[in-house]
């Protein structure tokens, strides 16, 4: 063969090498942005179960679709996720007597983020700062949702998550 073939057949496969792998991390890119879109959906779905749960918004239907969205993370989530979801769900079942406000917020905090970063939020967030609070909507909740929900816990049960406005309680404000 000589030299000016072999320059040619080398810069041939050259060509068709870096064709192929554009065209495979184009491909790879593509399905992780459609992984993360899919879970994104998800984790979107259980946090808006939390919703279902926290003060007078809690109903037996929101009890269902948290159960729900909780078990459809066991398809995906990363075991760390799977973890604090499980440690959130035992500190705040009903049948623990033992569970505080202060027990749920740090739980709270460690699940959402184990989500976070499973996602890929950026920047990182500050294990020491970060302190999310749940809200409901702070509207009486009607006579039907009362009957249906005459088990639930109370709206100042440390169980039943933060409610209504104010999410700092009343001894501390975002100002202090």
């Amino acid at each position: 063969m000589t030299p000016t073939v072999l320059i040619a057949v080398i810069g041939a496969l050259s060509s068709i090498f870096l064709a192929a792998f554009a065209y495979w991390t184009t491909k790879q890119k593509e399905r992780e942005a459609e992984w993360r879109k899919e879970k994104l959906t998800y984790y979107k779905a259980f946090v808006e179960s939390l919703s279902a749960l926290v003060g007078a918004d809690a109903t037996p239907e929101g009890h269902r679709m948290y159960a729900k969205t909780t078990n459809n993370l066991l398809l995906f989530a990363p075991q760390s996720v799977i973890a604090a979801v499980d440690r959130f769900r035992y500190e705040n079942r009903i049948s623990n007597t033992e569970s505080t406000r202060e027990r749920h917020d740090e739980l709270l905090a460690v699940m959402l983020m184990a989500i976070r970063k499973d996602i890929g939020i950026q920047p990182k967030d500050d294990p020491e700062t970060f302190r999310p609070k749940l809200w409901s909507s702070g509207q009486p909740s009607n006579s039907a949702d009362k009957i249906a929900n005459a088990t639930r816990p109370e709206r100042d049960d440390p169980r039943a998550g933060t409610c209504g406005e104010n999410v700092w309680g009343k001894e501390k404000t975002p100002e202090s």
